[in-house]
């Protein structure tokens, strides 16, 4: 290994006495590159050399080969004259060059790796690029990115279409099931296409051409008013009636410029379809590129890809989003379009719902309809509530709610989509409304729904909160009893805001508080306390400590500490609560939070925090002794041993 190493190194010397000779580098940064090329050949012939000591290797020649570059045109820049090339100014690619070969070779596998080398040498354009793509192409021919690369090497570096065109038919041979390479074929084919337009443009013979545009009708007419003027390249001026023959002649040219335009797409979306006969997305792409060059005389073509696509999707609610979503120009920048386009272009959508839901009514593509009006409005006006008082808005919000009772009607309201429009009389500001339908909704074809019945407890708590002083008692019994049912029914992590509502809403009313209260016991012993953000007995303690002292507080937490495995932010909250206490100079609360610390460290004594934030009391508020004997107590119990020097940074 170390002759091997010490051949390679040899091969470098007439490269580093170039480098000190021109005055690129010093003796003495050379003795430094040497060293750092040693290590990295010895890495390079271990047994199993890591992908990671390759790739170090790049990078480290490719910083020293961009920091030759910089110092050679720096001193080009003093000397103000050119500096000839010379062996330095090639081996340093070389060498990442064969670093990249090796590396390949290693790791055939990683494509991820075999596209860094090919994007090296397409940057560096050193030759080597061809070769590299025949390697890699041997090696992953079922990989559709290598074959949309070397297609795309060839007919933009090399500008040779008949490569890249057989390239990309032969990874669809070996690929055929590969959409992005039926997308990217038709996409070169159509560049293609553009490029002879361009060309004939330039000739002065475009006098058809190939996509429909204003500027190609006003530049017709203008050769029309200035016959005498202009004259194109293809076209022999004929002073008596042959002019009518030469004009002819032309168009039939560009007839068949067109066709072939149109043969091309045809012939790529049958292969593609036959290929792929199921895959939506597929011709939705093939689609848009299609919509979008505005190839001429190709409507007849639109009309069989939209024909087919409901011949072979009509079942799939899918689809209708996507054809009703494509009445609108663009459906992204809703806010740059006119006021009345937009009208009108939702109203040919909605038209495209409409017929699916008589085909194929289903929650799903009720959903999805609803969807499509909420994404106008916002993106639109950005907030529900500012569009109830603009023009034709209004009339979105009202179409919406249409859509939810129709979905009622026709069976089809799902969990999602009453929720959905319950949550939209929330938005528009009608309480009542949405506590109506909440209601109805809960106790008709969605009474099991878990979802729903929360959403409808917020609304009453929410009416309660709001209608607090005018509420008769019966009322207040009606609300608290539907709130129990749902608290006992759900858990915990569920009902973590309904919690904090009721909470909130009750805390005045020392009857039903202390109901919420005996339910919360229930809920935590009966299911236990898990470790998360929100911890309901922390906010029961917080809650009684603000409204009825600190004693009652130490009874409540006294309470939940003794259920099973109560949970740490329950004992952080009453250490704090004791903490508070002991500074402002309350007497016993020392030993309080010492009792908690112990007991909560009986249940998590792996926890790391609590044992930093023991040690930290005793630090500042007990003494050495005791500081220490906590110290030892965690080094024995941890089982990490690497987290007992975090005790220590304080």
């Amino acid at each position: 290994m170390a002759d091997v190493v010490q051949y390679r190194l040899e091969r470098m010397v007439d490269e580093l006495d170039d480098l000190e000779r021109r005055g690129l580098f010093t003796r003495r940064e050379i003795a430094e590159v040497v060293k750092q090329r040693r290590k990295f050949e010895y890495r390079l012939k271990r047994p199993s050399p890591l992908k990671d000591d390759f790739l170090a290797y790049i990078e480290y020649e490719t910083q020293l080969d961009a920091l030759r570059r910089l110092r050679k045109n720096t001193l080009a820049r003093e000397a103000r004259k050119k500096m000839k090339k010379s062996v330095s100014d090639f081996a340093g690619v070389a060498r990442i060059i064969e670093i990249y070969r090796m590396a390949v070779m290693r790791y055939k596998g990683d494509i991820d790796l075999w596209f860094r080398y090919l994007e090296f040498c397409r940057v560096r354009k050193n030759g080597r690029m061809k070769k590299a793509l025949a390697q890699v192409i041997r090696f992953h021919p079922k990989v559709p990115g290598v074959w949309i690369y070397a297609a795309a090497w060839e007919f933009d570096h090399n500008l040779n279409v008949a490569a890249a065109r057989a390239l990309m038919q032969s990874g669809l041979r070996l690929c055929p099931t590969s959409e992005d390479l039926w997308v990217e074929y038709l996409r070169m084919e159509l560049t293609y296409l553009n490029k002879l337009k361009a060309r004939r443009i330039a000739l002065g013979e475009d006098n058809g051409t190939l996509i429909h545009s204003r500027e190609d009708n006003n530049e017709k007419r203008w050769r029309n008013e200035n016959q005498d003027l202009y004259m194109s390249l293809n076209e022999v001026r004929d002073i008596g009636d042959g002019s009518d023959g030469q004009n002819g002649e032309a168009e039939k040219e560009v007839d068949l410029f067109q066709k072939q335009g149109l043969v091309i797409l045809q012939t790529i979306y049958s292969g593609a379809v036959e290929m792929l006969p199921s895959s939506m997305s597929l011709r939705k792409r093939l689609f848009e590129i299609l919509d979008s060059i505005n190839l001429s005389d190709s409507e007849e073509l639109r009309k069989k890809v939209l024909g087919d696509m409901k011949r072979d999707f009509s079942s799939d609610p899918e689809y209708w989003d996507w054809l009703a979503k494509h009445q609108i120009t663009d459906f992204e920048s809703l806010q740059d379009i006119d006021e009345e386009r937009l009208h009108s272009e939702v109203q040919k959508a909605v038209k495209i719902y409409e017929e699916a839901l008589e085909i194929l009514p289903s929650p799903e593509l009720f959903n999805m309809y609803a969807k499509f009006f909420m994404d106008v409005i916002a993106l639109k006006e950005g907030n529900i509530e500012r569009s109830q008082s603009s023009g034709h808005m209004h009339s979105y919000i009202s179409q919406l709610l249409l859509v939810y009772e129709k979905a009622e009607t026709m069976r089809c309201l799902d969990e999602d989509l009453a929720c959905k429009h319950v949550s939209l009389y929330l938005q528009l500001g009608r309480l009542n409304e949405a506590r109506d339908m909440a209601g109805k909704l809960c106790s008709g074809q969605l009474s099991d729904s878990m979802q729903l019945l929360l959403l409808r407890v917020s609304v009453e708590l929410r009416c309660l909160a709001k209608n607090y002083a005018s509420l008769e008692k019966a009322d207040l019994v009606s609300i608290f009893d539907l709130l129990r049912n749902v608290l006992t029914k759900a858990s915990v992590s569920e009902t973590e805001q309904l919690w904090l509502v009721a909470l909130k809403v009750f805390s005045n009313q020392n009857q039903y508080f202390d109901k919420l209260v005996e339910i919360a016991f229930v809920a935590l012993a009966k299911n236990g306390a898990r470790e998360s953000e929100f911890s309901l007995s922390s906010v029961i303690v917080n809650f009684v400590l603000q409204k009825d002292g600190v004693e009652r507080a130490r009874e409540m937490y006294r309470r939940f500490l003794a259920l099973p495995h109560p949970e740490a932010a329950l004992y952080r909250t009453c250490i704090e609560l004791e903490m508070n206490l002991a500074f402002a100079g309350s007497k016993d609360c020392l030993s309080r939070v010492r009792k908690l610390y112990e007991a909560a460290l009986t249940t998590y004594d792996q926890s790391v925090d609590l044992w930093r934030a023991y040690y930290s009391l005793e630090n500042k508020m007990g003494t050495a002794e005791s500081a220490t004997a906590v110290y030892w107590r965690a080094r024995k119990i941890l089982k990490d041993a690497s987290t007992i020097t975090n005790l220590l940074c304080l």
